[in-house]
């Protein structure tokens, strides 16, 4: 499956469970477009581009909505996949925050096709949680 990756990337610690999350993915066979990859010395022009044209390109839209307030570009990503391709939600974060006991934004758990609630998960947990998401999109388009 083609999949955009949906995260922050603005720290060190985010840019490597990002890279490590990518990795398993691909290791289970599904194509990845990861944003911090791609946008290395690009304007915000070029990255904007180059990032709707990897969320168009791909067949699932899989977004890591984690802190307080989810990212504000990772959020946008969502909204723009909304609609037209499904969205796995992962959040990871012990926090609950949000309204109505949701634990996030309601816009966010409502754009869901599915949501991987991992609070306080391994990264391999999360992986297999993850995996066992992409799996149920496949069985579904089939």
């Amino acid at each position: 499956m083609r999949i955009y990756f949906a995260a922050p990337l603005f720290n060190a610690a985010e840019r490597d469970w990002n890279a490590a999350l990518a990795a398993a993915l691909r290791g289970a066979g599904h194509e990845v477009f990861v944003p911090q990859e791609q946008e290395p010395g690009r304007d915000a022009a070029g990255i904007f581009a180059t990032d709707v044209g990897g969320i168009d390109w791909a067949e699932a839209v899989l977004a890591i909505v984690d802190g307080a307030d989810p990212d504000a570009g990772t959020s946008w990503e969502i909204g723009y996949a909304y609609g037209k391709k499904p969205i796995v939600l992962v959040r990871t974060d012990m926090r609950r925050t949000g309204s109505g006991g949701f634990g996030y934004n309601a816009m966010l758990t409502e754009s869901a096709t599915i949501r991987v609630d991992a609070a306080s998960a391994s990264s391999d947990e999360v992986a297999r949680e993850v995996l066992g998401a992409l799996a149920k999109l496949r069985s579904a388009a089939r």
